[in-house]
């Protein structure tokens, strides 16, 4: 493993005995498509690591740089009424990472997790290893082991309609703000 990764996140690392070959890049891979553009690989290899509020408790959710989320999904899945995207501090605070450079492990507190299926599609996916500049690649279901996740269908699904998103989460969808293509 090279040094280039958060230092918390190659403790973490090393305290799961994982050799990873965290990658550095000068340009920042901040978004997905930044990150699939610096490595080379297809956008749905990208692993966005994003932070969502469950009434009111963060949850991580696991993404493939493709897709969107889809709040009321993960709403369902965890039984939660209200599912909002988290603000950057909120992000900080429960990861120990800024936006942009969260990894799918190693935070400053245990959450929960949830991986979508759409990650499993691929030999290998690319995640950030805890700054803005840094990856690692690792078999999907390597990562959804060491990030402690449940696997679940929690993407947006095209030509969905808006009332669909709904789903007893009446107006919750349109309040959310465009996700950007955060890892």
């Amino acid at each position: 493993m090279t040094t280039t990764a958060h230092p918390r996140f190659a403790e973490a690392l090393t305290a799961l005995g994982i050799d990873a070959e965290v990658r550095a890049f000068p340009e920042a891979t901040r978004t997905a498509a930044e990150a699939a553009a610096a490595i080379g690989c297809e956008l749905g290899q990208i692993v966005k690591s994003l932070i969502f509020a469950a009434d009111g408790v963060p949850v991580l959710v696991l993404m493939d740089g493709a897709s969107r989320v889809d709040v009321a999904a993960v709403g369902r899945e965890l039984g939660a009424a209200r599912v909002t995207r988290a603000d950057a501090a909120v992000v900080r605070e429960t990861t120990g990472y800024a936006i942009g450079g969260v990894p799918p492990f190693g935070h400053r507190t245990r959450t929960r997790v949830l991986a979508d299926r759409s990650l499993l599609a691929h030999d290998t996916v690319w995640a950030a290893a805890g700054t803005p500049h840094t990856v690692f690649p690792m078999a999907p279901g390597e990562l959804v082991r060491h990030a402690g996740a449940t696997v679940a269908d929690v993407r947006e699904h095209a030509g969905a309609a808006a009332g669909d998103h709904a789903g007893g989460h009446a107006g919750e969808r349109q309040a959310q703000p465009p996700q950007p293509s955060e890892r």
